[in-house]
């Protein structure tokens, strides 16, 4: 527990002042983190790091994050092509290392376009509405800590067994309720448009999609046989492990074109 408080810490003391920076620390910043993620997935995977395959999504996930500040183009026509060119020279290069399956494409594309829209999405939003990324990270703090807690003192009905046997219905109810709580504060000081009710019901949105993603995650672990997806922050295990909800809620975001 110690470990983990300690982690907590220094990872917060770091990483709220790259968000308040922004601008280019916070690109390369959150092109890193990208890349130390998909690495993670492809560690899970088997795959060494030095191959191809992986040195080319590798390179490809931390170009997504960076095209965010690219000038040419738009941000978007940048990465769908670096997504469309490494998925054909994955597919030649299949062709003639044959250990390289379909399968394999499909997972590493599937991950490479998960991980890097999710932290470009990230720092997009940083750059056009910094009190609103403020409140998503609210709300998904809030949402864990309060399924976490609530869920240990209350919790009796599990959520999804197969999946994850330690959360419960009454804690993802408890989490996004603390969540609600929190947001009808921040907006009180901070209102983000006219409608009150449209910026309550998006972060109740962000609440339940947090939690789906955290259990996407616990998911791909089972799927892989792993406990945890790294272990660069010690106690807490790895990127994937602790941007796991932020990740499926930054798609999301993406989706509805908030970003």
């Amino acid at each position: 527990m110690f470990t983990r408080v300690i982690t907590a810490l220094i990872a917060v003391a770091l990483f709220i002042p790259l968000v308040w920076i922004g601008s280019w620390p916070l690109v390369i910043g959150m092109a890193i983190i990208a890349t130390i993620g998909l690495s993670e997935f492809l560690r899970m995977k088997k795959m060494r790091l030095l191959s191809f395959p992986s040195l080319l999504s590798l390179a490809s996930v931390f170009i997504i994050v960076l095209s965010v500040s690219l000038p040419i183009l738009s941000a978007v026509e940048v990465f769908s092509r670096i997504i469309v060119l490494t998925m054909v020279l994955l597919f030649l290069y299949s062709l003639v290392f044959q250990k390289t399956t379909t399968k394999d494409i499909a997972e590493i594309i599937l991950m490479l376009s998960y991980v890097g829209i999710g932290f470009y999405a990230f720092v997009a939003l940083r750059a056009t509405n910094l009190l609103l990324l403020a409140l998503v990270l609210v709300v998904i703090w809030a949402t864990d800590s309060g399924a976490y807690l609530i869920g240990r003192k209350i919790g009796k009905t599990k959520l999804a067994p197969k999946i994850s046997p330690n959360k419960t219905v009454e804690g993802a109810l408890g989490g996004t309720l603390l969540a609600s709580t929190l947001v009808f504060i921040y907006l009180f000081f901070f209102p983000l448009s006219d409608s009150l009710f449209a910026t309550f019901f998006l972060m109740v949105i962000i609440s339940v999609t947090g939690q789906v993603g955290d259990l996407l995650e616990s998911k791909l672990k089972r799927e892989y046989g792993t406990k945890d997806s790294g272990n660069i922050l010690p106690g807490h295990g790895g990127i994937l492990d602790r941007f796991d909800s932020m990740l499926l809620v930054l798609n999301v975001l993406f989706i509805l074109g908030v970003v």
